[in-house]
Protein backbone atom coordinates (compact mmCIF):
# COMPACT_ATOMS: atom_id res chain seq x y z
CA UNK A 1 0.00 0.00 0.00
CA UNK A 2 2.36 2.68 -1.43
CA UNK A 3 2.23 6.24 -0.69
CA UNK A 4 0.23 8.03 -4.30
CA UNK A 5 0.73 11.61 -5.27
CA UNK A 6 3.54 13.88 -6.13
CA UNK A 7 6.28 13.84 -4.20
CA UNK A 8 8.91 16.56 -4.48
CA UNK A 9 12.52 16.94 -3.56
CA UNK A 10 14.14 19.99 -2.84
CA UNK A 11 16.27 19.39 -5.70
CA UNK A 12 13.47 20.34 -7.80
CA UNK A 13 12.83 16.50 -8.98
CA UNK A 14 9.80 14.58 -7.74
CA UNK A 15 7.94 11.28 -8.10
CA UNK A 16 5.05 10.27 -9.45
CA UNK A 17 2.94 7.41 -7.99
CA UNK A 18 -0.58 6.22 -8.96
CA UNK A 19 -2.36 3.17 -8.44
CA UNK A 20 -3.72 1.24 -11.68
CA UNK A 21 -3.36 -2.52 -11.85
CA UNK A 22 -5.36 -3.12 -14.73
CA UNK A 23 -3.58 -0.62 -16.79
CA UNK A 24 -0.70 -1.85 -19.18
CA UNK A 25 0.72 1.49 -19.35
CA UNK A 26 0.30 5.08 -17.58
CA UNK A 27 2.16 8.28 -18.79
CA UNK A 28 2.80 11.08 -16.97
CA UNK A 29 1.97 14.03 -18.84
CA UNK A 30 3.72 17.02 -17.86
CA UNK A 31 1.88 20.57 -18.75
CA UNK A 32 4.21 23.06 -16.92
CA UNK A 33 6.87 23.69 -17.02
CA UNK A 34 7.60 22.27 -20.37
CA UNK A 35 5.04 20.08 -22.22
CA UNK A 36 6.44 16.87 -22.01
CA UNK A 37 5.06 12.99 -21.86
CA UNK A 38 6.76 10.30 -20.00
CA UNK A 39 6.35 6.67 -19.50
CA UNK A 40 5.50 5.29 -16.15
CA UNK A 41 6.88 1.67 -14.55
CA UNK A 42 4.08 -0.35 -13.10
CA UNK A 43 4.98 -3.06 -9.93
CA UNK A 44 3.92 -6.10 -9.11
CA UNK A 45 0.52 -4.71 -7.25
CA UNK A 46 -0.02 -2.11 -10.05
CA UNK A 47 1.77 1.12 -8.93
CA UNK A 48 3.34 2.91 -12.06
CA UNK A 49 6.16 5.34 -10.52
CA UNK A 50 8.45 7.79 -12.15
CA UNK A 51 11.19 10.07 -10.94
CA UNK A 52 11.73 13.17 -13.06
CA UNK A 53 14.55 15.88 -12.88
CA UNK A 54 13.06 20.22 -13.68
CA UNK A 55 9.68 19.98 -11.70
CA UNK A 56 9.38 22.83 -9.45
CA UNK A 57 6.18 23.40 -6.95
CA UNK A 58 3.51 24.43 -8.91
CA UNK A 59 4.29 22.40 -12.10
CA UNK A 60 0.58 20.64 -13.67
CA UNK A 61 0.04 17.50 -14.68
CA UNK A 62 -1.81 14.89 -15.76
CA UNK A 63 -2.13 10.77 -15.98
CA UNK A 64 -2.61 9.96 -19.48
CA UNK A 65 -4.40 6.53 -19.41
CA UNK A 66 -6.43 5.25 -22.56
CA UNK A 67 -4.87 8.61 -24.80
CA UNK A 68 -6.97 10.35 -21.80
CA UNK A 69 -5.36 13.29 -20.14
CA UNK A 70 -6.68 12.37 -16.07
CA UNK A 71 -6.17 14.62 -13.00
CA UNK A 72 -4.35 12.60 -10.07
CA UNK A 73 -6.32 10.81 -8.07
CA UNK A 74 -4.05 11.42 -4.93
CA UNK A 75 -3.96 14.88 -6.03
CA UNK A 76 -2.41 17.14 -3.54
CA UNK A 77 -4.13 20.45 -4.93
CA UNK A 78 -6.22 21.37 -8.04
CA UNK A 79 -5.71 24.78 -8.60
CA UNK A 80 -8.12 25.03 -12.03
CA UNK A 81 -10.85 23.00 -9.95
CA UNK A 82 -11.52 19.03 -10.89
CA UNK A 83 -11.60 18.82 -14.56
CA UNK A 84 -8.14 20.74 -14.35
CA UNK A 85 -4.65 19.16 -14.03
CA UNK A 86 -3.42 18.63 -10.56
CA UNK A 87 0.13 20.56 -9.09
CA UNK A 88 2.74 19.30 -7.76
CA UNK A 89 2.90 20.83 -3.55
CA UNK A 90 6.05 21.56 -1.73
CA UNK A 91 4.86 20.78 1.45
CA UNK A 92 8.27 21.93 3.11
CA UNK A 93 8.26 25.50 1.96
CA UNK A 94 6.06 26.73 4.65
CA UNK A 95 7.36 27.55 7.53
CA UNK A 96 5.35 26.57 10.70
CA UNK A 97 5.21 28.26 14.21
CA UNK A 98 3.38 25.57 16.02
CA UNK A 99 6.55 23.79 17.20
CA UNK A 100 5.06 24.77 20.77
CA UNK A 101 1.56 22.81 20.22
CA UNK A 102 1.04 19.64 21.60
CA UNK A 103 -2.80 19.48 21.15
CA UNK A 104 -5.32 19.38 24.09
CA UNK A 105 -7.07 16.52 25.86
CA UNK A 106 -10.03 15.83 23.60
CA UNK A 107 -12.05 16.05 26.90
CA UNK A 108 -11.15 19.48 27.48
CA UNK A 109 -12.55 20.69 23.50
CA UNK A 110 -15.20 23.28 23.21
CA UNK A 111 -15.67 22.39 19.54
CA UNK A 112 -17.41 24.52 16.78
CA UNK A 113 -18.06 23.63 13.17
CA UNK A 114 -17.73 25.30 10.67
CA UNK A 115 -18.21 26.10 6.63
CA UNK A 116 -15.02 27.56 5.11
CA UNK A 117 -17.11 29.44 2.19
CA UNK A 118 -19.88 30.85 4.76
CA UNK A 119 -18.26 31.47 7.84
CA UNK A 120 -16.29 35.05 6.75
CA UNK A 121 -17.38 37.66 3.97
CA UNK A 122 -14.12 36.15 1.65
CA UNK A 123 -15.37 32.37 2.43
CA UNK A 124 -11.28 31.39 2.72
CA UNK A 125 -9.18 29.91 5.30
CA UNK A 126 -7.41 33.67 6.03
CA UNK A 127 -10.88 34.98 5.92
CA UNK A 128 -11.55 32.91 9.26
CA UNK A 129 -8.28 34.03 10.88
CA UNK A 130 -9.66 37.69 12.17
CA UNK A 131 -12.31 36.25 13.89
CA UNK A 132 -10.38 33.73 15.81
CA UNK A 133 -9.61 36.16 18.54
CA UNK A 134 -13.59 36.47 19.34
CA UNK A 135 -14.13 32.60 19.36
CA UNK A 136 -11.10 32.42 21.77
CA UNK A 137 -12.88 35.16 23.86
CA UNK A 138 -16.13 32.73 23.80
CA UNK A 139 -14.14 29.91 25.00
CA UNK A 140 -14.14 27.88 21.82
CA UNK A 141 -10.69 26.32 21.75
CA UNK A 142 -11.36 23.69 18.61
CA UNK A 143 -12.50 23.99 15.26
CA UNK A 144 -13.84 21.72 13.37
CA UNK A 145 -14.21 22.07 9.49
CA UNK A 146 -16.50 20.91 7.36
CA UNK A 147 -14.89 18.68 4.37
CA UNK A 148 -12.40 21.09 2.82
CA UNK A 149 -11.07 18.56 0.04
CA UNK A 150 -11.49 19.02 -3.53
CA UNK A 151 -15.22 19.27 -4.78
CA UNK A 152 -16.62 20.55 -8.11
CA UNK A 153 -16.99 24.25 -7.99
CA UNK A 154 -17.06 27.06 -5.44
CA UNK A 155 -20.29 26.49 -3.38
CA UNK A 156 -20.57 23.26 -2.29
CA UNK A 157 -21.12 21.07 1.85
CA UNK A 158 -17.94 19.04 0.82
CA UNK A 159 -19.38 15.97 1.56
CA UNK A 160 -19.34 14.97 -2.32
CA UNK A 161 -15.43 16.05 -2.48
CA UNK A 162 -13.58 13.99 -5.37
CA UNK A 163 -9.57 14.55 -4.57
CA UNK A 164 -9.09 13.71 -1.10
CA UNK A 165 -5.64 15.09 -0.86
CA UNK A 166 -6.23 18.51 -2.40
CA UNK A 167 -7.23 21.27 -0.85
CA UNK A 168 -9.65 23.31 -1.93
CA UNK A 169 -8.59 25.80 -4.41
CA UNK A 170 -11.45 28.28 -4.07
CA UNK A 171 -10.99 28.29 -0.66
CA UNK A 172 -7.23 29.15 -0.36
CA UNK A 173 -5.54 25.61 -1.35
CA UNK A 174 -2.72 24.15 0.79
CA UNK A 175 -1.26 27.24 1.62
CA UNK A 176 -4.23 28.86 3.29
CA UNK A 177 -4.89 25.84 5.34
CA UNK A 178 -1.74 26.03 6.92
CA UNK A 179 -1.99 29.49 7.99
CA UNK A 180 -5.45 28.71 9.27
CA UNK A 181 -4.05 26.01 11.49
CA UNK A 182 -0.90 27.90 12.01
CA UNK A 183 -3.03 30.65 13.39
CA UNK A 184 -5.05 28.39 15.50
CA UNK A 185 -2.24 26.67 17.46
CA UNK A 186 -0.24 29.88 18.48
CA UNK A 187 -4.01 30.63 20.12
CA UNK A 188 -4.12 27.23 21.92
CA UNK A 189 -6.68 26.13 19.68
CA UNK A 190 -7.26 22.58 17.84
CA UNK A 191 -8.21 22.02 14.75
CA UNK A 192 -10.12 19.03 13.17
CA UNK A 193 -11.26 18.20 9.83
CA UNK A 194 -14.17 16.54 8.54
CA UNK A 195 -13.72 13.39 5.79
CA UNK A 196 -15.28 11.12 3.77
CA UNK A 197 -14.48 7.78 3.29
CA UNK A 198 -17.40 6.09 2.56
CA UNK A 199 -17.81 7.33 -1.15
CA UNK A 200 -16.37 10.03 -3.61
CA UNK A 201 -18.39 12.52 -4.97
CA UNK A 202 -19.72 12.24 -9.12
CA UNK A 203 -18.68 15.51 -10.54
CA UNK A 204 -14.87 14.97 -11.78
CA UNK A 205 -14.92 11.58 -10.50
CA UNK A 206 -12.21 9.23 -12.79
CA UNK A 207 -11.57 6.87 -10.12
CA UNK A 208 -12.81 4.15 -12.37
CA UNK A 209 -10.15 4.75 -15.39
CA UNK A 210 -7.41 4.09 -12.62
CA UNK A 211 -8.55 0.76 -10.98
CA UNK A 212 -11.51 -1.05 -9.33
CA UNK A 213 -11.47 2.13 -6.45
CA UNK A 214 -15.63 0.60 -6.18
CA UNK A 215 -17.48 -1.72 -4.75
CA UNK A 216 -20.12 -3.87 -6.54
CA UNK A 217 -21.64 -5.94 -3.12
CA UNK A 218 -22.41 -3.11 -1.19
CA UNK A 219 -25.36 -0.53 -1.29
CA UNK A 220 -25.09 3.40 0.25
CA UNK A 221 -27.54 6.37 -0.23
CA UNK A 222 -24.51 8.48 -2.39
CA UNK A 223 -23.43 6.26 -5.18
CA UNK A 224 -20.67 3.34 -5.39
CA UNK A 225 -19.31 2.36 -1.89
CA UNK A 226 -15.46 2.23 -1.80
CA UNK A 227 -14.13 -1.54 -2.51
CA UNK A 228 -12.03 -1.88 1.06
CA UNK A 229 -12.70 -5.70 0.81
CA UNK A 230 -12.65 -7.25 -2.71
CA UNK A 231 -10.24 -7.88 -5.47
CA UNK A 232 -7.89 -5.09 -5.63
CA UNK A 233 -8.75 -3.45 -2.74
CA UNK A 234 -5.11 -2.84 -1.82
CA UNK A 235 -5.31 0.21 -3.72
CA UNK A 236 -8.60 2.05 -2.19
CA UNK A 237 -7.37 1.02 1.06
CA UNK A 238 -4.09 2.32 1.07
CA UNK A 239 -5.23 5.75 -0.45
CA UNK A 240 -7.48 6.10 2.13
CA UNK A 241 -5.66 5.05 5.24
CA UNK A 242 -2.47 6.98 4.14
CA UNK A 243 -5.08 10.34 3.71
CA UNK A 244 -5.39 10.23 7.28
CA UNK A 245 -1.32 10.41 7.48
CA UNK A 246 -1.30 13.12 5.17
CA UNK A 247 -3.68 15.66 7.15
CA UNK A 248 -1.96 15.05 10.21
CA UNK A 249 1.54 15.28 9.07
CA UNK A 250 1.14 17.99 6.04
CA UNK A 251 -1.10 20.14 8.40
CA UNK A 252 -0.97 19.56 11.20
CA UNK A 253 -4.38 18.56 11.84
CA UNK A 254 -5.35 17.30 15.30
CA UNK A 255 -8.35 15.58 14.24
CA UNK A 256 -11.00 13.63 11.78
CA UNK A 257 -14.38 13.42 12.04
CA UNK A 258 -15.51 10.60 9.91
CA UNK A 259 -18.35 10.80 8.20
CA UNK A 260 -20.85 7.95 7.74
CA UNK A 261 -18.65 5.29 8.85
CA UNK A 262 -21.63 2.92 8.84
CA UNK A 263 -21.43 3.24 5.43
CA UNK A 264 -17.74 1.98 5.68
CA UNK A 265 -17.55 -1.62 4.71
CA UNK A 266 -14.73 -3.88 5.16
CA UNK A 267 -14.82 -8.08 5.88
CA UNK A 268 -11.03 -8.38 5.14
CA UNK A 269 -8.77 -10.15 7.95
CA UNK A 270 -7.42 -6.64 8.44
CA UNK A 271 -9.45 -3.71 7.71
CA UNK A 272 -9.40 -0.74 6.42
CA UNK A 273 -9.63 0.16 10.59
CA UNK A 274 -6.49 -1.50 11.75
CA UNK A 275 -4.10 -0.05 8.70
CA UNK A 276 -5.51 3.21 10.22
CA UNK A 277 -5.31 2.65 13.72
CA UNK A 278 -1.45 1.37 13.57
CA UNK A 279 -0.48 3.98 11.42
CA UNK A 280 -1.89 6.71 13.72
CA UNK A 281 -0.09 4.82 16.64
CA UNK A 282 3.16 4.71 14.62
CA UNK A 283 2.77 8.26 13.97
CA UNK A 284 1.89 9.56 17.74
CA UNK A 285 5.05 7.52 18.72
CA UNK A 286 7.41 9.69 16.37
CA UNK A 287 5.84 13.09 17.07
CA UNK A 288 4.82 12.65 20.66
CA UNK A 289 1.16 14.15 19.87
CA UNK A 290 -2.27 12.58 20.21
CA UNK A 291 -4.47 12.23 17.16
CA UNK A 292 -8.05 12.23 17.48
CA UNK A 293 -10.50 10.08 15.37
CA UNK A 294 -14.65 10.84 16.13
CA UNK A 295 -16.95 9.29 14.08
CA UNK A 296 -20.62 9.91 12.40
CA UNK A 297 -22.51 6.64 13.46
CA UNK A 298 -26.15 5.39 12.40
CA UNK A 299 -25.33 1.97 14.18
CA UNK A 300 -25.62 3.56 18.01
CA UNK A 301 -23.02 0.74 18.76
CA UNK A 302 -20.34 1.01 21.07
CA UNK A 303 -17.92 -1.44 19.05
CA UNK A 304 -17.01 1.63 17.18
CA UNK A 305 -14.91 2.60 19.85
CA UNK A 306 -13.70 -1.09 20.46
CA UNK A 307 -9.89 -1.98 19.35
CA UNK A 308 -9.73 -3.00 15.85
CA UNK A 309 -8.39 -5.85 17.38
CA UNK A 310 -11.28 -6.74 19.07
CA UNK A 311 -13.88 -6.32 16.25
CA UNK A 312 -13.89 -2.56 15.96
CA UNK A 313 -13.23 0.44 14.47
CA UNK A 314 -10.45 2.08 17.22
CA UNK A 315 -11.85 5.41 17.45
CA UNK A 316 -11.87 7.77 19.93
CA UNK A 317 -15.41 9.09 20.01
CA UNK A 318 -18.45 9.27 18.03
CA UNK A 319 -21.45 12.24 18.12
CA UNK A 320 -24.30 11.18 20.22
CA UNK A 321 -27.17 11.63 17.66
CA UNK A 322 -29.47 11.03 20.59
CA UNK A 323 -28.79 13.34 22.96
CA UNK A 324 -29.78 15.83 20.15
CA UNK A 325 -33.08 14.26 19.11
CA UNK A 326 -34.29 13.64 22.60
CA UNK A 327 -33.72 17.35 23.72
CA UNK A 328 -34.85 18.93 20.33
CA UNK A 329 -38.69 17.06 20.76
CA UNK A 330 -38.40 18.72 24.68
CA UNK A 331 -37.69 21.76 23.33
CA UNK A 332 -39.49 22.44 20.02
CA UNK A 333 -43.57 20.67 20.28
CA UNK A 334 -42.87 20.77 16.55
CA UNK A 335 -40.11 18.26 16.43
CA UNK A 336 -41.89 15.17 17.30
CA UNK A 337 -43.01 15.04 13.97
CA UNK A 338 -39.34 14.72 12.62
CA UNK A 339 -38.58 11.98 15.37
CA UNK A 340 -41.52 10.12 16.29
CA UNK A 341 -39.74 7.92 18.55
CA UNK A 342 -37.98 10.61 20.94
CA UNK A 343 -41.22 11.72 23.60
CA UNK A 344 -39.96 11.32 26.97
CA UNK A 345 -38.52 13.12 29.24
CA UNK A 346 -37.16 10.00 30.81
CA UNK A 347 -35.11 9.32 27.27
CA UNK A 348 -33.25 12.59 27.81
CA UNK A 349 -31.77 11.07 31.07
CA UNK A 350 -30.82 7.94 29.70
CA UNK A 351 -29.19 10.24 27.39
CA UNK A 352 -27.63 11.44 30.50
CA UNK A 353 -26.65 8.65 32.04
CA UNK A 354 -26.07 6.12 29.39
CA UNK A 355 -25.73 7.74 26.09
CA UNK A 356 -27.86 6.03 23.45
CA UNK A 357 -31.45 6.09 24.01
CA UNK A 358 -32.22 3.24 21.54
CA UNK A 359 -30.49 0.60 23.25
CA UNK A 360 -32.17 -3.02 21.47
CA UNK A 361 -35.58 -2.07 21.87
CA UNK A 362 -38.42 -1.70 18.63
CA UNK A 363 -37.87 1.52 16.89
CA UNK A 364 -40.57 2.60 14.66
CA UNK A 365 -38.91 4.93 12.77
CA UNK A 366 -36.35 1.93 11.51
CA UNK A 367 -39.25 -0.96 11.86
CA UNK A 368 -36.74 -3.14 14.02
CA UNK A 369 -34.87 -3.02 17.47
CA UNK A 370 -32.41 -1.02 17.20
CA UNK A 371 -28.88 0.13 19.28
CA UNK A 372 -26.59 -1.58 22.17
CA UNK A 373 -26.22 -0.08 25.69
CA UNK A 374 -23.32 2.51 26.02
CA UNK A 375 -24.04 2.77 29.91
CA UNK A 376 -20.31 2.18 30.47
CA UNK A 377 -18.53 4.29 28.27
CA UNK A 378 -17.08 7.18 29.70
CA UNK A 379 -18.08 10.84 28.68
CA UNK A 380 -15.38 12.03 26.63
CA UNK A 381 -15.92 9.35 24.10
CA UNK A 382 -19.08 11.30 22.79
CA UNK A 383 -19.83 14.53 21.24
CA UNK A 384 -23.17 16.33 21.89
CA UNK A 385 -24.68 18.91 20.04
CA UNK A 386 -28.08 21.46 19.66
CA UNK A 387 -27.20 22.00 15.88
CA UNK A 388 -25.25 20.45 13.12
CA UNK A 389 -24.67 20.84 9.61
CA UNK A 390 -27.27 18.26 8.72
CA UNK A 391 -30.01 19.21 11.65
CA UNK A 392 -30.22 22.64 9.80
CA UNK A 393 -29.32 22.13 6.35
CA UNK A 394 -31.66 19.45 5.85
CA UNK A 395 -34.71 21.40 6.97
CA UNK A 396 -36.71 22.87 4.22
CA UNK A 397 -36.18 26.67 5.00
CA UNK A 398 -32.87 25.84 6.59
CA UNK A 399 -33.80 27.23 10.01
CA UNK A 400 -31.61 27.23 12.83
CA UNK A 401 -32.66 26.45 16.37
CA UNK A 402 -32.98 30.44 16.97
CA UNK A 403 -35.73 30.90 14.55
CA UNK A 404 -37.69 27.62 16.06
CA UNK A 405 -37.60 28.33 19.75
CA UNK A 406 -37.33 31.42 22.09
CA UNK A 407 -34.42 32.94 24.15
CA UNK A 408 -35.05 31.48 27.06
CA UNK A 409 -35.25 27.85 25.60
CA UNK A 410 -32.34 28.62 23.78
CA UNK A 411 -30.57 29.49 27.10
CA UNK A 412 -31.79 26.01 28.39
CA UNK A 413 -30.42 24.46 25.31
CA UNK A 414 -26.80 25.50 25.73
CA UNK A 415 -26.78 24.81 29.59
CA UNK A 416 -28.24 20.98 27.94
CA UNK A 417 -24.73 20.43 26.40
CA UNK A 418 -22.46 21.98 28.47
CA UNK A 419 -23.70 20.69 31.52
CA UNK A 420 -23.42 17.10 30.25
CA UNK A 421 -20.25 15.23 30.83
CA UNK A 422 -20.15 14.75 26.91
CA UNK A 423 -17.81 16.57 24.89
CA UNK A 424 -19.80 19.86 23.73
CA UNK A 425 -20.31 21.54 20.10
CA UNK A 426 -21.65 24.31 18.34
CA UNK A 427 -22.09 24.77 14.90
CA UNK A 428 -21.28 27.94 13.30
CA UNK A 429 -22.94 31.14 14.99
CA UNK A 430 -24.86 29.18 17.65
CA UNK A 431 -23.37 30.98 20.57
CA UNK A 432 -25.05 33.95 19.31
CA UNK A 433 -28.39 32.82 17.71
CA UNK A 434 -27.29 33.42 14.31
CA UNK A 435 -30.69 33.27 12.79
CA UNK A 436 -29.70 33.68 8.99
CA UNK A 437 -30.77 29.59 7.58
CA UNK A 438 -27.79 27.76 6.50
CA UNK A 439 -28.58 25.69 3.67
CA UNK A 440 -27.72 22.70 1.18
CA UNK A 441 -25.89 24.11 -2.04
CA UNK A 442 -23.95 23.11 -4.69
CA UNK A 443 -22.00 24.54 -7.78
CA UNK A 444 -22.30 21.71 -10.28
CA UNK A 445 -20.58 22.11 -13.83
CA UNK A 446 -22.48 19.36 -15.74
CA UNK A 447 -26.32 19.22 -16.06
CA UNK A 448 -27.29 15.84 -15.48
CA UNK A 449 -25.75 16.97 -11.59
CA UNK A 450 -27.57 19.54 -11.07
CA UNK A 451 -31.15 18.16 -12.43
CA UNK A 452 -29.78 14.98 -9.92
CA UNK A 453 -29.28 17.05 -7.02
CA UNK A 454 -32.34 19.01 -7.59
CA UNK A 455 -34.57 16.10 -8.22
CA UNK A 456 -32.77 14.15 -5.27
CA UNK A 457 -33.85 17.41 -2.79
CA UNK A 458 -36.94 17.66 -4.41
CA UNK A 459 -37.91 13.92 -3.48
CA UNK A 460 -36.17 14.00 0.06
CA UNK A 461 -38.63 17.50 0.99
CA UNK A 462 -41.69 16.20 -0.50
CA UNK A 463 -43.42 15.08 2.86
CA UNK A 464 -42.32 18.85 4.48
CA UNK A 465 -43.62 20.88 1.58
CA UNK A 466 -46.76 22.21 2.06
CA UNK A 467 -48.80 22.92 -0.77
CA UNK A 468 -47.55 25.26 -3.02
CA UNK A 469 -44.01 25.47 -1.05
CA UNK A 470 -40.61 25.46 -2.85
CA UNK A 471 -37.15 24.88 -1.26
CA UNK A 472 -33.91 26.74 -2.34
CA UNK A 473 -32.65 25.31 -5.27
CA UNK A 474 -29.09 24.07 -4.16
CA UNK A 475 -27.62 25.19 -7.45
CA UNK A 476 -28.35 29.11 -7.47
CA UNK A 477 -25.65 31.05 -5.83
CA UNK A 478 -28.41 33.19 -4.02
CA UNK A 479 -29.35 30.13 -1.67
CA UNK A 480 -25.42 30.15 -0.71
CA UNK A 481 -25.09 33.76 -0.41
CA UNK A 482 -28.12 33.42 1.84
CA UNK A 483 -26.14 30.82 4.08
CA UNK A 484 -23.33 33.18 5.08
CA UNK A 485 -22.90 34.30 9.02
CA UNK A 486 -23.49 37.95 10.17
CA UNK A 487 -21.38 38.56 12.60
CA UNK A 488 -21.80 41.93 13.55
CA UNK A 489 -24.80 40.55 15.48
CA UNK A 490 -22.77 38.97 18.11
CA UNK A 491 -22.50 42.32 19.83
CA UNK A 492 -26.13 43.22 19.83
CA UNK A 493 -29.24 43.18 21.81
CA UNK A 494 -30.43 39.68 22.20
CA UNK A 495 -27.59 37.88 20.70
CA UNK A 496 -25.44 39.70 22.65
CA UNK A 497 -26.98 38.18 25.62
CA UNK A 498 -26.65 34.85 24.45
CA UNK A 499 -23.49 34.96 23.60
CA UNK A 500 -22.44 36.10 27.08
CA UNK A 501 -24.53 32.99 28.45
CA UNK A 502 -22.72 30.85 26.12
CA UNK A 503 -18.93 32.36 27.74
CA UNK A 504 -20.35 31.80 31.36
CA UNK A 505 -21.42 28.12 30.72
CA UNK A 506 -18.03 27.26 28.76
CA UNK A 507 -16.15 29.23 31.96
CA UNK A 508 -18.33 27.23 34.48
CA UNK A 509 -17.41 24.13 32.33
CA UNK A 510 -13.53 25.10 32.36
CA UNK A 511 -13.25 25.85 35.71
CA UNK A 512 -15.41 23.83 38.10
CA UNK A 513 -13.75 20.57 38.82
CA UNK A 514 -16.93 18.91 38.94
CA UNK A 515 -17.80 19.48 35.47
CA UNK A 516 -14.30 18.26 34.75
CA UNK A 517 -15.62 14.69 35.84
CA UNK A 518 -16.69 12.98 32.87
CA UNK A 519 -17.10 9.69 34.82
CA UNK A 520 -21.01 8.97 34.28
CA UNK A 521 -21.16 6.96 37.85
CA UNK A 522 -21.16 10.25 39.28
CA UNK A 523 -23.85 11.45 37.09
CA UNK A 524 -27.66 11.26 38.47
CA UNK A 525 -30.50 12.34 37.16
CA UNK A 526 -33.99 13.07 38.63
CA UNK A 527 -37.24 13.89 36.87
CA UNK A 528 -39.24 16.85 38.00
CA UNK A 529 -42.48 15.62 36.69
CA UNK A 530 -43.15 15.87 33.15
CA UNK A 531 -41.35 18.81 32.31
CA UNK A 532 -38.56 19.41 34.46
CA UNK A 533 -35.03 17.52 35.78
CA UNK A 534 -32.44 17.74 38.25
CA UNK A 535 -29.19 17.13 36.58
CA UNK A 536 -26.38 15.84 39.25
CA UNK A 537 -22.83 16.31 38.74
CA UNK A 538 -20.76 15.26 41.97
CA UNK A 539 -16.54 15.15 41.96
CA UNK A 540 -14.78 11.78 41.82
CA UNK A 541 -14.44 11.25 45.63
CA UNK A 542 -17.72 12.36 45.91
CA UNK A 543 -17.64 14.99 48.38
CA UNK A 544 -18.57 17.77 45.68
CA UNK A 545 -21.74 18.37 44.26
CA UNK A 546 -23.63 20.23 41.56
CA UNK A 547 -27.32 19.99 40.69
CA UNK A 548 -28.33 21.53 37.40
CA UNK A 549 -32.46 22.19 37.51
CA UNK A 550 -33.64 22.47 34.28
CA UNK A 551 -37.37 23.53 33.78
CA UNK A 552 -38.74 22.97 30.42
CA UNK A 553 -42.23 23.99 30.87
CA UNK A 554 -44.17 27.35 30.97
CA UNK A 555 -45.24 26.55 34.31
CA UNK A 556 -43.40 27.51 37.95
CA UNK A 557 -41.95 24.03 38.92
CA UNK A 558 -41.71 22.96 42.81
CA UNK A 559 -38.01 21.17 43.89
CA UNK A 560 -37.09 20.08 47.34
CA UNK A 561 -33.83 20.57 47.99
CA UNK A 562 -31.74 17.55 48.53
CA UNK A 563 -30.79 17.38 52.87
CA UNK A 564 -27.33 16.28 52.71
CA UNK A 565 -25.74 19.32 52.31
CA UNK A 566 -27.38 22.24 55.03
CA UNK A 567 -27.11 25.51 52.21
CA UNK A 568 -27.35 25.34 48.64
CA UNK A 569 -25.54 28.89 46.55
CA UNK A 570 -26.65 29.50 43.37
CA UNK A 571 -23.76 29.46 40.44
CA UNK A 572 -25.87 30.68 37.26
CA UNK A 573 -29.06 31.35 36.52
CA UNK A 574 -30.37 31.61 32.69
CA UNK A 575 -33.42 34.24 34.08
CA UNK A 576 -30.90 35.90 36.48
CA UNK A 577 -33.95 35.63 38.30
CA UNK A 578 -33.89 38.03 42.13
CA UNK A 579 -34.97 35.54 44.08
CA UNK A 580 -32.60 34.14 46.91
CA UNK A 581 -28.99 33.36 46.07
CA UNK A 582 -29.48 30.41 48.79
CA UNK A 583 -31.16 27.48 48.94
CA UNK A 584 -32.23 25.10 51.85
CA UNK A 585 -35.24 23.76 51.43
CA UNK A 586 -37.50 24.44 48.54
CA UNK A 587 -36.40 25.80 44.97
CA UNK A 588 -39.41 27.36 42.63
CA UNK A 589 -38.08 26.98 39.23
CA UNK A 590 -39.44 29.20 37.21
CA UNK A 591 -40.95 28.72 33.63
CA UNK A 592 -38.14 27.54 30.59
CA UNK A 593 -35.10 27.80 33.21
CA UNK A 594 -32.03 26.53 34.20
CA UNK A 595 -30.60 27.13 37.85
CA UNK A 596 -27.58 25.31 39.15
CA UNK A 597 -26.58 25.35 42.35
CA UNK A 598 -23.47 24.25 44.47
Amino acid sequence: MKNTGAFYKPDNTCTFCVWAPEKEQVTLHLITPDDRSMAMTKDAEGYFTITVENVPPGATYYYNIDDKDLPDPASGWQPQDIFGPSAVVDHDAYQWQDLQWHGLPFKDLILYELHVGTFSPEGTFEGIIPYLDDLKETGINALELMPVCQFPGERNWGYDGVYQYAVHHSYGGPEGLKKLVDACHQRGMAVLLDVVYNHLGGEGNYFDHFGPHFSEIYAIPWGSAINFDGANSDGPKGYFANNVIHWFQQYHIDGLRLDAVHCIFDNSAVTLWEVIHDKVKELEATTGRKYYLIGESDLNSPNIMKSPSDGGMGLDAQWLDDFHHILYVLLDKAGQSRYADFNKLEQLAKAYKDGFVHTGEYVQFRKRRYGRSSAGISGEHFVVFNQNHDQIGNRVKGERLSVLIDQARLKVAAAAIFLSPYVPMLFMGEEYGEDNPFFFFVSYKEEEHIKGIQEGRKKEFESFLKEGEMFPDPQSEETFIQSKLDWGKRKQGKYKELLEWHKKLIQLRRDNEILQNTSKDDLFVQLIGEKGYVLHRQSRNGMEHLLCLFNLSDDILEYEMPTFKDEWIKILDSGNHENSLKANKKCALQPTSIVIYG
